[in-house]
Order: structure tokens, then C-alpha cells, then sequence
């Protein structure tokens, strides 16, 4: 038996063999919020929340069990006749310990019908719509932030969808740019062996009455932009897939306007590379550095 010392993790070796995994890093995002609809040219929808973001290292590892995979897809965009949606949860469940990130909220705006919709909570909340229900929604403490405020009054713009790395920004009803929220950060993470952004939330819409108004970008971290309302239109964009951001919110021109969707979550695993290799489904499984890395974008299992 020899006895080494790698960067921390003491690690028996015999006869060349690998030892067991005993315990790993993890990075859970879930979807993505949908970006908030809008109907008439008043106002501006909200953005979607940024999926929630969990990551850690430490979790327990028995020899021969299997950790089941789920990845959350991204909310819907509110349109005429649906509100907007949240994403849905990403999850790692084993016999030991389960962890679940939450799916981002999503935006307010209106259906129509003339029916306007709030903004809900998530794993980061989304942003508020630009005039009924104005204000953002709450995210869920660990996993993100709060999405921005609508303004009620003169500007009516939406507000953009919290993010992992921080709350939406409210719109703006100061003249003469009535700006909408911007959505909030997102976080990079390394765990791939590469920075890559992830759950930033969706930007706020605009009305269309106001020349001034201008649909703010998302969280730069996989949130999409926000829709501006005056001159010709700029449509809101998607939140990024396999990331979990939330999707941008819709301004009032043309006045029948589709918010946009959330992007999709991911799972990733990683631990030494030295440690012996697991069975998994559905992964891309590569070494990066010192470790072994397996990434889902869809739902599988790793067996250890």
C-alpha cells in the first residue's frame, strides 16, 4: 500500500488501483422564469427570475450507490392567453441526501383578456409588471435574489428578474427615459474546468407611449434582454439554455407582444480524477485538470 497526498484529499493507492469516492462538488441550476406577456401598448411586462443556484463540495458518496439526475427546464413566456411561467427545479436525490434547486419566478403582465398577473417567487423572484401588481417577487434565500420592482406610474415599465448573484433592478418612471429594470447577475462558476455564467435574471419591458423608454439587457449571466418599446420594436430575448436564466419581458409595441422564455438548468458533478471512475447516464463525462467531470443537460444518474 502506498499513501499520497494530492492537493488536500489523502488517498490510499494499491497495487495502482484508485480508491472509492467517498465525496463530491456539485453545481445544481434550475430553469429559468418566463418573461411576462403584454397586451395593450400601457405598459411593459416584468423579466423572469434566474433559476435557483446551489453549489458546494462535500456531498456524501456510498460505495456502490446510484445519485438520480434531474434538470429543470425553462419557464414559458407569457403570451395573449397564458400567464408566464416558473422553471422547473433542478435535483440531485441519493439515499443520503437530496438537493433541490428551485425554479426562477416569473414576470407579471397581462393576458388578453385585460387580466394582469404578478410576478412570483422562485429561486430568484421575478420582475414586477409596469402598472397593476407592480411589485417583484421574493427569491429563495441561498439559492438567489428578488426581482425589480414596476413603476405604477408615468413610464408603467417592468421590473427585471433577480438573478443568483443579485436582486433586479426596479424600473425607472423619471423623465424622459423611462427605463425598465435591468435583470439581476448572475454567478460564474468553474466547475466545468471553464468560467460559464449562470441564473441571471430577465430585463424588464417598456411601454410604447413613451419614446423614451429602453427594455434593459438581462444579467449579463444567462438572463435574456428585456424588450424596448419605442421606434421600432426590439423583441425580449430567451434566457440562455443550459444555464438557467430568466427570459426577458415583452413592451407594449407592437401592443400584442410575447414575453420570452427561461433557459433550461444544468447539472454538474465533479471530484479528483484520480479516484475511480463512475457509471453515469446521460452525461458528458471528461477530465479537466485534476478532475473528473460529468455534466447533464438533461435528466440521467451517476452510480458510484
Amino acid at each position: 500500500m502506498s499513501i499520497r497526498y494530492t492537493g488536500g484529499i489523502l488517498s490510499n493507492t494499491v497495487d495502482g488501483l484508485s480508491t472509492p469516492v467517498i465525496t463530491i462538488e456539485y453545481l445544481v441550476v434550475a430553469g429559468g422564469g418566463g418573461g411576462g406577456g403584454q397586451q395593450t401598448a400601457d405598459a411593459g411586462g416584468g423579466g423572469g427570475g434566474g433559476g435557483g443556484y446551489l453549489t458546494a463540495t462535500g456531498y456524501p458518496v456510498a460505495a456502490g450507490s446510484t445519485i438520480t439526475i434531474t434538470v429543470g427546464g425553462g419557464g414559458a413566456a407569457g403570451d395573449t392567453t397564458t400567464t408566464a411561467a416558473n422553471g422547473s427545479s433542478s435535483v440531485i436525490s441519493s439515499s443520503l441526501s437530496v438537493i433541490t434547486a428551485l425554479g426562477g419566478g416569473n414576470g407579471g403582465g397581462r393576458l388578453s383578456s385585460g387580466t394582469r398577473y404578478a410576478a412570483s417567487t422562485g429561486g430568484s423572484g421575478g420582475g414586477g409588471y409596469g402598472y397593476i401588481n407592480p411589485t417583484g417577487a421574493a427569491g429563495t434565500a441561498g439559492q438567489g435574489n428578488s426581482g425589480g420592482n414596476g413603476t405604477n406610474t408615468t413610464g408603467y415599465a417592468g421590473g427585471g428578474g433577480g438573478g443568483a448573484g443579485g436582486a433586479g433592478q426596479n424600473a425607472s418612471s423619471t423623465a424622459p427615459a423611462y427605463f425598465a429594470g435591468a435583470g439581476g447577475l448572475g454567478i460564474s462558476s468553474f466547475i466545468t474546468g471553464s468560467p460559464v455564467g449562470y441564473a441571471g435574471g430577465g430585463g424588464g419591458g417598456t411601454s410604447a407611449q413613451y419614446a423614451g423608454g429602453l427594455g434593459i439587457s438581462g444579467g449579463g449571466n444567462g438572463g435574456g434582454g428585456g424588450s424596448n418599446g419605442s421606434g421600432t420594436p426590439i423583441l425580449p430575448t430567451n434566457g440562455y439554455t443550459n444555464t438557467g436564466g430568466g427570459g426577458g419581458g415583452a413592451s407594449g409595441a407592437p401592443a400584442t407582444q410575447a414575453g420570452s422564455s427561461g433557459g433550461s438548468g444544468i447539472v454538474v458533478i465533479r471530484y479528483p480524477a484520480y479516484l475511480a471512475p463512475a457509471t453515469a447516464v446521460g452525461a458528458n463525462t471528461y477530465i479537466s485538470g485534476p478532475y473528473r467531470v460529468y455534466v447533464w443537460v438533461s435528466s440521467g444518474s451517476i452510480t458510484f
